[in-house]
């Protein structure tokens, strides 16, 4: 693990530089480090490194790490993975942010579980922009009509769009890549406030942030290999 801190100072290193490329206009693009699988160790030695963003897959392992480590101040919790109705009070608890919405269902019980006390939840809605049929996520055509849905939930926040494409070659990753990036700036068009767009993980984020990402999802980049034999 001790190299951790190391490994997080390259991918800062390396998105700075891939960030030369954008536009002065686009948003900074956030480093979401994905700890999932990883002990609450491993995400003290990122945060003194001075992480504060995580990403987890799991909603008890997300409650769980998210109450061993209150002393940690400033902590950004996203869920990233995909949500079942009967774990969402979990994920209201005490995630900031939802990358994962694929249900209008689901945005609902975040809404009524959401403690008044929290600021308001963050929502991105996921697009199954490679139309894989084992995958979660909407379909594009889908987009606006879960959009208008959940902007009208209290205690939440629609801030954008997620996507996992699947992996191939590069040009059809770039395929999908646009493909987002356009759906990304049709809904901003009813939505100015969504902007934010999370795509990209250890193997493709350069490419994703050349197609306007504004977060990328680092894990085995910056904590090695993950370890499957625990969690929920």
């Amino acid at each position: 693990m001790n190299n951790i801190a190391e490994q997080l100072a390259l991918a800062y290193q390396k998105l700075a530089k891939n960030s030369e490329q954008r536009p002065n206009s686009a948003n900074a693009a956030q480093l979401i480090a994905v700890s999932k699988t990883q002990p609450a160790s491993a995400i003290e030695i990122a945060y003194q490194a001075g992480q504060r963003q995580f990403g987890e897959n799991y909603p008890q392992e997300l409650a769980s790490k998210a109450l061993t480590l209150t002393h940690l101040t400033g902590l950004e919790w996203h869920f990233i993975g995909p949500l079942q109705s009967n774990k969402t009070r979990l994920v209201a608890e005490h995630a900031s942010w939802v990358h994962s919405v694929d249900r209008l269902k689901i945005a609902q019980r975040l809404s009524e579980q959401r403690p008044a006390a929290l600021a308001d939840l963050q929502i991105l809605l996921q697009i199954n922009i490679s139309n894989e049929a084992a995958k979660s996520g909407i379909a594009p055509a889908e987009m606006l009509a879960l959009a208008a849905a959940v902007n009208t939930l209290p205690r939440l926040q629609l801030r954008g769009l997620m996507a996992i494409p699947a992996p191939g070659d590069q040009q059809q990753l770039a395929a999908d890549f646009a493909a987002m990036q356009q759906l990304s700036t049709q809904l901003q068009d009813h939505y100015p406030h969504a902007t934010e767009l999370s795509m990209g993980m250890s193997d493709d984020w350069p490419l994703a942030l050349s197609y306007g990402a504004t977060m990328i999802r680092l894990g085995t980049a910056i904590f090695g290999a993950r370890n499957y034999d625990k969690h929920e």
